[in-house]
């Protein structure tokens, strides 16, 4: 077998391609060179982090989950009227009353997502974090990218199979034990990423983790067998039910009443919980808001209260509600003065739209870059249209305003199929670290690097851009 680490840039490029599954990745393939088997631009390389950045990566993860600990009491003493009812008035917008019901079980009370992902921007002045995602895709993905640039020996973060043994490490602590029958639940909604999770079942398979990819209705449930899949021609019980669907989806998900009354039963442990006030943007606007500071004072660790201050744009709930004259909105200014209504910043400059408006979550436009306005990317006219129908859909789907933070410079190559030599590219980097917590500890077992042309606003897949795994520069 021939040296890996001795190959070209462009036979490191044409060897990835071709270890690569091509039938693994969904994107629009219409734009890509017939003999790229991927929707992206293949680097030569991974994305290079720093040892010390490498060590923020590792300890973001902890941080994220003491915010998500922190979260969900904030959520329940809300309830409870210990902290200020707004606060889960705000969380239940949209939510229907069995939603609702579910996420305040004490049968759940402690439950936390256990796949943490966060979107990271490095910019000129640390990094940002533009989202959290606790129902991510990419697991397989990354996966895949992590073994595929392992062979030539760079430092891959995670290693090689970090991705696929944290995420078994995760499942047999949710499972209770070694082999846990698993059942990854993948719905129409979240159909793109089927290949990627049947990829993920297999690989866990391979490490005696018995696991499958499912549709939700080809799974089957009474109170004395439990929730039951096939496996192997055989239908065996299911000891984790890992939910690959969005919680707004449930009305379109076969037999989700069942799992949510097998879960409440614990006949089956399903992950993540049925929490959906967790996988809201808005959770953002609270770490900042001044009548919670007590609180994170009191509940969330100074180094995690440090960290996410630095890393979390300021973002502001955009709640039409009227406000009284002496009332302004906290942190938000227009013109040098404070704010009292969101439709002031209509005539906001394009140099003052560097702000960005998209659904908080619970919708079919919260995931995927989808519902993103990026207000000194588009019109004035469009920019104030934006600010009204986020403003008109606040009773259903409540948006929030962030403010847009500027991806530093990134110089990368990529292999260029016409010219069959690789070439450089000026871009800004997403970086999607993947964290699977287990005891009650975040495990970072892979990053992905998502390189976008420099010009670009939204930083997501697309096939300009440059996607890598992120490797720790070794030896510097």
């Amino acid at each position: 077998m021939d040296d890996a680490s001795a190959l070209t840039p462009e036979q490191r490029c044409l060897r990835v391609n071709e270890t690569l599954p091509a039938d693994l990745y969904t994107g629009e393939q219409r734009d890509t060179h017939p003999d790229s088997r991927v929707p992206w631009r293949i680097s030569p390389e991974p994305y290079w982090i720093t040892p010390e950045e490498h060590a923020q990566f590792e300890a973001l993860g902890h941080h994220i989950l003491s915010f998500y600990e922190a979260c969900n009491l904030l959520y329940s003493q809300s309830v409870r009227g210990v902290q200020p009812d707004w606060v889960a008035e705000y969380l239940d917008i949209g939510k229907d009353d069995t939603v609702r019901m579910y996420s305040r079980m004490n049968r759940f009370k402690r439950q936390l997502p256990l796949v943490i992902r966060p979107d990271v921007i490095p910019t000129d002045d640390g990094m940002v974090i533009s989202e959290l995602d606790s129902v991510p895709g990419g697991v397989g993905f990354t996966a895949n990218l992590s073994r595929a640039y392992s062979e030539f020996g760079d430092c891959i973060v995670g290693g090689a199979e970090g991705m696929v043994h944290g995420f078994a490490e995760m499942v047999r602590a949710v499972g209770g034990h070694t082999h846990p029958r698993t059942a990854i639940t993948v719905s129409d909604e979240a159909g793109d990423y089927r290949p990627e999770m049947e990829w993920l079942a297999e690989a866990l398979r391979d490490i005696c983790v018995p696991a499958a990819a499912v549709h939700p209705r080809d799974l089957r449930y009474d109170d004395e067998t439990g929730v039951m899949m096939q496996l192997a021609d055989e239908w065996v019980r299911v000891d984790v039910l890992y939910r690959f669907f969005e919680l707004f989806d449930l009305r379109n998900v076969p037999k989700s009443d069942l799992f949510l009354y097998a879960a409440r039963k614990n006949d089956v442990a399903m992950t993540p919980p049925p929490k959906p006030y967790l996988e809201e943007k808005m959770l953002f606007s609270f770490l900042h808001h001044p009548a919670l500071q007590a609180f994170w004072k009191q509940w969330l660790p100074a180094e995690a209260r440090e960290a996410l201050g630095a890393a979390f744009p300021r973002t502001w709930v955009m709640d039409p509600t009227d406000l009284p004259p002496h009332a302004y909105i906290h942190g938000l200014t227009h013109h040098g003065g404070p704010v009292q209504d969101f439709r002031a910043l209509k005539d906001a400059t394009q140099r003052e739209r560097e702000l960005v408006i998209k659904p908080s979550g619970y919708s079919e436009m919260a995931w995927g870059s989808r519902g993103v306005v990026i207000g000194h990317d588009i019109p004035a006219d469009e920019w104030a249209d934006s600010i009204d129908n986020a403003l008109e859909a606040y009773s259903t789907t409540p948006h929030i305003l962030q403010e847009f933070h500027k991806g530093k410079r990134a110089r990368v190559r990529y292999y260029d199929f016409d010219k069959k030599e690789t070439v450089a590219m000026n871009g800004r980097a997403r970086l999607t670290p993947y964290y699977f917590v287990v005891d009650g500890k975040a495990k970072l077992c892979g990053i992905q690097a998502t390189v976008c042309p420099a010009d670009k606003k939204v930083l997501h897949g697309m096939v300009d851009a440059v996607v890598a795994p992120c490797a720790v520069s070794c030896g510097s």
